[in-house]
């Protein structure tokens, strides 16, 4: 009997420092000192982020999801599951609050995808177009500048179709405010607008969870400067694994009809409205109606 090969698992992209410092600076590489270097290699957690790539770097979209997920202990259960549409009434766009930069999106891809299978699109700024391992369900846009053709396209044909979107309409991840809260900044009427064009109704999620003081003074900091750059973003692989062995909720909220919402100079209302009854889902804890991740850990 003959044995057939294992398959071979693709090329695992690392996180690379030096590297991506001599592309970008060229023969001024050379004098940048050692000692910076080695600190920014400790605050984007280059060897455990390689670490965890070892793991699961060979896998893709959902199960790269929730083999990070494992890997780090995070667990979580959504409040009101009652609320989410049936599978055959998937063709809907779920919108949520952002208060961690990368395992939130996760969780909802892990989520999501168990429940709607594998079309689910998450529409992301396309610079996360680097992160190989979760091309195949993101779906691109160009927030700062020109969007190509393609990525228009295939946005298009995305919301045309059958499968769910998900998407951050902060664009941000959330920001501590001068009252205290941890909340996110503005959300942009974008997903008003795909709504209404593509007919879609939309569901709207509260996703516990917080990131640490340090990112928060950090970027309170920064802003007190007069910093336009997001430096504290490069603080975001720290803060995954700070995450470790966190149960996070999420609530589901009340589904809204496509046809309530109004394009124009109203569609920016109807956006701080929707945000609004997201974060007033957090008072809904009932724990009677929780269902969780646990069994699939």
């Amino acid at each position: 009997m003959s044995v057939k090969p294992n398959t071979p698992k693709p090329a695992i992209k690392k996180i690379d420092i030096d590297a991506v410092l001599r592309e970008r600076l060229g023969s001024r590489y050379r004098f940048v000192p050692r000692p910076l270097v080695a600190l920014l290699k400790r605050v984007v957690c280059q060897d455990s982020l390689n670490d965890l790539l070892d793991k699961t770097g060979h896998l893709r979209d959902a199960e790269f999801c929730h083999a990070v997920l494992r890997e780090l202990g995070i667990t979580y259960g959504v409040v009101h599951p009652e609320r989410l549409p049936a599978p055959a009434d998937r063709r809907v766009i779920f919108v949520s609050n952002h208060p961690l930069g990368g395992l939130d999106g996760m969780v909802l891809i892990d989520l999501l995808t168990s429940l709607y299978g594998p079309g689910l699109k998450f529409v992301v700024n396309d610079l996360l177009m680097a992160i190989d391992q979760l091309k195949g369900v993101f779906l691109p846009v160009n927030k700062l500048g020109k969007q190509s053709r393609d990525a228009s396209d295939n946005l298009t044909r995305a919301l045309e179709g059958p499968d769910p979107l998900v998407i951050f309409p902060a664009g941000l991840v959330s920001r501590r405010g001068a009252d205290g809260a941890v909340a996110d900044l503005e959300w942009h009427k974008m997903f008003i607008n795909k709504a209404i064009a593509s007919r879609r109704d939309i569901v709207p999620l509260f996703f516990s969870g917080r990131n640490s003081n340090f990112f928060y003074n950090f970027a309170y900091m920064r802003r007190r400067m007069g910093l336009k750059l997001n430096v504290e973003m490069a603080l975001l692989p720290a803060e995954v694994f700070k995450q470790r062995s966190r149960n996070f909720t999420i609530v589901a909220g009340p589904r809204v009809p496509w046809n309530t919402l109004s394009t124009g100079s109203r569609a920016a209302a109807d956006a701080r409205e929707i945000k609004d009854r997201v974060y007033s889902l957090e008072n809904e804890t009932e724990r009677d109606s929780l269902r969780t991740n646990n069994d699939s850990q």
